[in-house]
């Protein structure tokens, strides 16, 4: 498949990537780390696998609807976490794993 095919996901994949990679970096500086540690761990595994979906998907492979569909489910988890939080990047971070979520489990059926 063309990577063109891939296009929306593998743009809502990066956005959601770069949230994510925000969201870990303030969640660190956050007063009460302890508090954020799943947000943390859910942040970086969340933007580690958006990476490799696109990666996948701009590559054509055949592996890349399996890879969106664990996507998809990592993302609705960190964004269920980062709802939990009041601060604006964990509010910011849930609505693009959200979207990216969506993305993903429409580019995998």
């Amino acid at each position: 498949m063309s990577h063109e095919k891939y296009q929306e996901c593998i743009d809502e994949c990066l956005k959601c990537m770069i949230a994510c990679n925000h969201c870990y970096d303030a969640c660190l500086k956050e007063s009460d780390i302890g508090m954020m540690r799943n947000c943390i761990r859910l942040d970086r595994e969340c933007a580690d696998l958006c990476e490799l979906a696109a990666r996948f998907m701009s590559l054509g492979s055949a592996y890349a609807p399996q890879i969106c569909k664990l996507c998809a489910e990592l993302c609705e988890a960190c964004g269920k976490e980062c709802e939990k939080h009041m601060h604006d990047h964990c509010k910011r971070c849930a609505e693009a794993c959200f979207s990216c979520a969506k993305a993903c489990r429409k580019m995998a059926a």
